[in-house]
């Protein structure tokens, strides 16, 4: 079973995500802050992470870049409600980017891929 954590800041996305990714027969766990996220991580050892990028105490671009230098085979998808962010250069360290909606069936599509891709090549 694959692990992911989700990242993000409003109460509801994580509820929704928490519930929607586990009926899919992933285990899930979430974080509210940037401060979290980085221990929670590094003790979950997850398959994914599902991050958002404007949160209340961070860019999530900034977290996104600490992940990467920590991390830096784990698989990590932008999940925010601005289209924008996808020009950052920030974004740039991700794999995946998926606008924020509360229809999941684009996120946990790209997910399925992202992660058979990680078993198919390691």
């Amino acid at each position: 079973m694959s692990k992911l954590v989700v990242v993000d800041d409003e109460a509801s996305v994580r509820l929704l995500y928490l519930e929607e990714l586990a009926e899919e027969g992933y285990e899930v766990t979430t974080v509210g802050t940037c401060e979290e996220a980085l221990p929670h991580i590094s003790f979950v050892q997850p398959s994914a992470v599902i991050l958002d990028i404007r949160m209340d105490d961070c860019d999530g671009l900034d977290l996104l870049q600490e992940l990467r230098i920590k991390h830096p085979k784990l698989p990590i998808i932008l999940n925010t409600a601005y289209d924008s962010y996808r020009e950052d250069l920030k974004s740039v360290a991700d794999d995946e980017y998926v606008v924020k909606s509360y229809d999941l069936s684009k996120l946990k599509e790209t997910l399925s891929i992202l992660l058979r891709g990680v078993e198919d090549y390691g």
